[in-house]
């Protein structure tokens, strides 16, 4: 999403594999930690676009997003409360949340056309590089089944925003 927040992910993304191998790979609870707080953050992002975007393609996707990223993260929420295990903060989560602020202040200063591209192709670039994320991190890193299973789930739908977000940034061009 954010120019931040994309430095985040993608450190995170091209690390891990080196970060696992020496093995330090992140625990179950810090995964649901990064997985919960990078949906959370798309939720904002999005919630701030309805309020501002006057273009319907832009609020649509918005709103998708917002439905989208509460329900994974209420299944992400009733699998920890299930197993018992408090998701743990950690630098990545820290980082990820931190960016997502000073994006959102940068965009609440653009207007209109430039509000909404600015928006969408964030929403591409972030897509991508949480799937990224999910992929060759935190998804190969996970312990518990359940989790695993959700956070795969999750992907197919994440892949499905990312080609949505282009198709909208292909219109707002």
């Amino acid at each position: 999403m954010q120019k931040h927040l994309i430095v985040a992910l993608s450190a995170f993304a091209l690390s891990a594999p080196a970060v696992f191998a020496a093995g330090a790979a992140p625990t179950d609870p810090q995964i649901a930690h990064i997985a919960y707080t990078a949906g959370v953050i798309d939720i904002a992002a999005a919630k701030q676009a309805v309020e501002k975007s006057k273009n319907k393609e832009v609020v649509a996707f918005a709103k998708d997003m917002i439905r989208d990223h509460e329900a994974v993260n209420k299944q992400a929420l009733d699998l920890v409360k299930k197993l018992k295990v408090t998701p743990e903060d950690n630098d990545t989560s820290k980082s990820l949340t931190s960016a997502a602020e000073k994006e959102r202040q940068k965009l609440s200063k653009l207007k209109g056309a430039a509000f909404d591209k600015a928006y969408v192709d964030n929403e591409v670039a972030y897509h991508k590089q949480v799937n990224e994320a999910l992929k060759t991190g935190l998804i190969p890193a996970a312990q518990n089944p359940d989790l695993k299973s959700l956070l795969e789930t999750g992907l197919k739908l994440f892949e499905g925003h990312e080609q949505h977000a282009e198709h909208v940034a292909s219109m707002l061009k």
